[in-house]
C-alpha cells in the first residue's frame, strides 16, 4: 500500500484549492502515481496508462508530472542514468536507493519532518538560503543485490 493516509480524493482537494482544473488525465496519473510504489519514468507512466485512456499522450503526461511537481504533490527522483523518476509525496517519506540496480524504496519515519527541519535550520545558518523543501536519499545495497552476492564499493 502506497500511501496509507492518502487519498485520491485529498490529493484532488488539495489540486482543486490550487484552482487547478481535474481532468481525466490528470486524475489517472495521479491516481496511478499513488498507488504504485515503482517510483516510474514518464515513459513508463505512459506505457501502462495509455491503454486505458486513448486521449492521453506523452506530451500530456509530461505537462501533467510538471505541474504536480511544482505543486510539490510529486517529486522528481534522479535515476541512474540521468533521466527522471516520480513519486507522489502525499506524505513525506525519504528514499533508500540500491547503488547497483537502481531500486528506490520509500522509507516513512515519524520523525523525518523534525529531521527535514534541523537539517534546513542548518543549512540555512550555513547557506543563508530560504529553504521551502527538504528530499532525503540513502544509498546502498537493496536486499536483492545483496542476496547476489554483491558488495559495496569502499
Amino acid at each position: 500500500m502506497k500511501e496509507p493516509d492518502a487519498t485520491l480524493s485529498t490529493a484532488l482537494a488539495k489540486l482543486r484549492e490550487q484552482h487547478v482544473r481535474i481532468t481525466p488525465q490528470r486524475k489517472l496519473i495521479l491516481d496511478y502515481l499513488m498507488n504504485h510504489e515503482n517510483h516510474p519514468p514518464v515513459e513508463e507512466i505512459y506505457k501502462e496508462l495509455a491503454p486505458q485512456m486513448s486521449s492521453l499522450s506523452l506530451a500530456t503526461v509530461y505537462n501533467t508530472l510538471n505541474l504536480f511537481v511544482e505543486l510539490g504533490i510529486v517529486i522528481e527522483i534522479p535515476n541512474e542514468n540521468g533521466g527522471v523518476r516520480y513519486d507522489f509525496f502525499g506524505r513525506p517519506h525519504y528514499h533508500a536507493i540500491c547503488e547497483n540496480c537502481g531500486k528506490v524504496t520509500d522509507i516513512y519515519d515519524p520523525n523525518l519532518p523534525q529531521i527535514a527541519s534541523m537539517l534546513e535550520n542548518t543549512a540555512q545558518k550555513q547557506s543563508g538560503y530560504d529553504f521551502n523543501a527538504c528530499h532525503i536519499e540513502l544509498y546502498g545495497l537493496c536486499p536483492e543485490c545483496q542476496a547476489k552476492g554483491i558488495t559495496r564499493a569502499s
